[in-house]
């Protein structure tokens, strides 16, 4: 099955339609200009660094991952395995993450999950296969499609910094629900994945400068 990837060309042209379509995000753009891309290699590394993220800063997750990559040469599912639950938790990985990053680990190893073979498959396909792993779910299966395999119409459905980007930027009293954020999203198909984008910079753009 052939499946659409985004590149920096097919990001500006996706731009240009959601300014055209959305004033919020066309406000966005006009103050911050285009997002970055963003991408991601695919593969065991950038799944265990997106479990990382789950409910932490990003600032925590990339100082957790590149205390990991210390305690080993090669970070491949085998060599994951090999750390003890000490280095683990010294690199800054919960007892639960801890568990999550051996299941993905294990997967991999046992044959149960092919990374390889997802980028043939269609959104949900992937998802199917990698939520089967336990600590794998919606919002990280999420990320590895719009992130490392580049699909153009996937939104991460539980991402606290959309939720309070959209917030601030359409004014709201109270941070929208995930059920709200999905409603909301429709109206950037078949973009979802690049809203995000500009989202993602606005809220990361407008965050208050320290000393």
């Amino acid at each position: 099955m052939k499946t659409t990837r985004l590149n920096n060309r097919s990001l500006l042209r996706a731009v240009q339609h959601l300014e055209a379509k959305d004033h919020y995000l066309r406000f966005v753009v006009s103050r911050y200009g285009a997002p970055p891309l963003w991408e991601r290699e695919e593969g065991f590394k950038t799944l265990i660094r997106i479990i990382l993220e789950q409910q932490v800063s990003l600032a925590s997750a990339k100082s957790a991952y590149e205390k990991l990559l210390r305690y080993t040469v090669l970070l491949t599912p085998d060599n994951f395995l090999k750390l003890s639950d000490e280095e683990l938790k010294s690199a800054g990985f919960s007892r639960q993450k801890a568990l999550y990053g051996r299941n993905l680990a294990g997967a991999i190893i046992e044959g149960s999950l092919v990374l390889s073979k997802l980028p043939d498959l269609d959104d949900a396909e992937v998802k199917e296969h990698l939520m089967k792993i336990k600590g794998v779910g919606s919002w990280t299966s999420d990320i590895y499609l719009l992130m490392a395999l580049g699909r153009p119409d996937v939104w991460p459905s539980g991402d606290l910094a959309l939720a309070s980007a959209i917030q601030k930027l359409k004014g709201m009293v109270s941070r929208p629900s995930n059920e709200e954020l999905n409603v909301i999203s429709l109206e950037w198909r078949p973009w979802r994945a690049v809203a995000a984008r500009i989202l993602w910079h606005y809220y990361l753009s407008d965050q208050p400068k320290t000393r």
